[in-house]
């Protein structure tokens, strides 16, 4: 049996990764969207910058540490589709209900109701993008699926700039973003249909080895120290909130140029998810080596107040971004077993996720001391993130 037919699945794995390309696409024209002007939607019902700060942590805590159990009930069942279309209904419904919410409470219940809906879907879904990626090449699969993801991820913020421009009211802003969210689900649906047995494109020798690996609980001690290099690098890896809080507070571009600014380092983290996906396929984790080296120019560049090395750090921070949610995302199903890949992708974005908290909080504290403070800070993990690769390149 080919592996492009597969049987019960009408259409080929590539169709199939462009189709899931496009799904999330839409989604993140809704969570991107709404992302962008949270903290002052926030800030509008009466939230303290101390308030928009812990409910918007809160969230992506959630979205993070809640995929450790997330991906292994995706394992556990069996059934990635129910899991998937869940997690994407949540974020079409609970981001268009902020229009409505009656006061801050619900306000931040709808916000994080969105997060539990990533953390839901993101290790299912990922598991069926790594049995589609079997023929294709798991890198070009996982950075062709991430280009697409960060068109919607451009598009949502300026969508939300260009009906503030126009309206200036939030609530029609997150009302609007209903529309993309159901086309996301009509087109999950279609999906579904068309590829209902996504494990079917899984090579026939890998099959027969997870089978052999089944009574395995653990994940392999390769994965363990990739995953801490990974860490390594999130820890010094700053997040988009520190950038444009400097760009504004600065007075280096107004705040409604901010949105335009995230939006180019989208467009840069689609080019280099596609661009570091193929390299990854020919090198394999070699690839990787570039990371901790963009990482550390972030802050020289992002960080300054000349307004061109704003921007052109802003293009190397989203080409950072890209490398991550592509090409790591590729390692992770050749690290691990097919039949432990959830388990695998939820611990795996716990741990990486949350270094990149913890990191993001230690640059926010060394901003207020300097640049020249955050720089080395930022240089001297990277440095320590490229030793802990050496292991993980070993054969």
């Amino acid at each position: 049996m080919s592996l492009s037919a597969g049987a019960g699945n009408r259409i080929s794995p590539v169709r199939f990764i462009v189709g899931f390309g496009i799904v999330s696409a839409l989604a993140d024209v809704v969570y991107e969207g709404a992302r962008s002007i949270i903290g002052p939607y926030l800030g509008s019902l009466g939230a303290s910058a101390a308030v928009v700060g812990l409910v918007t942590g809160a969230g992506e805590a959630a979205a993070l540490v809640l995929r450790l159990f997330t991906g292994r009930m995706a394992d556990r069942i069996g059934k990635p589709w129910p899991q998937t279309l869940i997690g994407y209904v949540m974020t079409a419904v609970c981001v268009p209900l902020l229009a409505v919410a009656g006061g801050l409470s619900a306000a931040g219940l709808l916000y994080n109701g969105e997060r539990v809906g990533k953390a839901v879907r993101t290790p299912a879904r990922d598991s069926m993008l790594a049995h589609a990626s079997a023929e294709m090449g798991r890198g070009y699969a996982f950075g062709l699926h991430e280009a697409l993801d960060q068109v919607g991820a451009m598009t949502g913020p300026l969508l939300v700039a260009l009906v503030l421009a126009l309206d200036g009211h939030y609530r029609l802003a997150f009302a609007l973003l209903a529309v993309p969210g159901a086309f996301a689900v009509i087109a999950l649906l279609r999906l579904r249909r068309s590829a209902p047995d996504p494990a079917l494109w899984e090579p026939a020798a890998d099959v027969s080895e997870s089978k052999k690996l089944r009574l395995e609980t653990g994940l392999p001690k390769r994965f363990w120290q990739y995953a801490a290099f990974s860490a390594m690098t999130m820890l010094g890896f700053s997040t988009w909130a520190v950038l444009a809080f400097h760009v504004t507070s600065r007075h280096l571009m107004p705040a409604s140029v901010v949105p335009v600014l995230y939006a180019l380092a989208m467009a840069a983290a689609s080019g280099a998810a596609v661009a570091f996906g193929r390299i990854y396929d020919r090198v394999g984790l070699r690839g990787l080596v570039v990371l901790p080296f963009l990482a550390a120019v972030v802050p020289l560049l992002s960080l300054s107040t000349t307004t061109g090395l704003v921007i052109a750090g802003a293009a190397v921070w989203g080409a950072g971004l890209g490398i991550h949610d592509s090409t790591m995302r590729a390692a992770v199903a050749d690290l691990v077993p097919a039949h432990r890949r959830g388990a695998g992708y939820g611990t795996f974005t716990a741990i990486y996720g949350l270094s990149w908290l913890a990191g993001a909080a230690l640059i926010g504290v060394l901003y207020e001391h300097g640049v020249a403070a955050t720089a080395g800070f930022v240089g001297g993990v990277q440095l320590a993130a490229l030793v802990l690769l050496v292991p993980v390149l070993r054969p």
